[in-house]
């Protein structure tokens, strides 16, 4: 079995983090800080050994899914960057936390313009 059938099989939040990991540059202490859990936490959510709470769930399936939406333009660490950074586009807020907020579209809006060429 492979690696990505193994992640596969162990559910979609074990590897959304995987993948963010791995294409966003972002730890688990990242992950843990964006959830306001421990580093140990997201590590047993890695693993499988536990679940997260269905608000950090759509959190995470945010995210995974702007990160991917991101591979398109930067490598792992311009995306973790970008997401830590503060943008004009979001009146100056950084895009991980107007994620965290549950304004997911937002910063969907700001890399719609990247797909039409208008980013400023």
């Amino acid at each position: 079995m492979t690696s990505l059938e193994t992640l596969e099989k162990a559910g979609p939040i074990v590897r959304f983090l995987a993948e963010l990991r791995t294409v966003g540059g972002l730890s688990g202490v990242d992950v843990a800080n964006f959830t306001g859990v421990s580093k140990a936490t997201v590590s047993r959510w890695a693993s499988g050994a536990m679940k997260p709470q269905p608000a950090t769930q759509l959190f995470l399936s945010d995210l995974h899914y702007i990160v991917g939406r991101l591979e398109d333009y930067y490598t792992p660490e311009e995306i973790r960057a970008w997401l830590y950074a503060r943008h004009p586009q979001l009146e100056g807020e950084r895009a991980i936390d107007v994620v965290a907020q549950g304004q997911s579209e937002r910063v969907l809006a700001v890399i719609d313009r990247l797909d039409a060429d208008v980013y400023l």
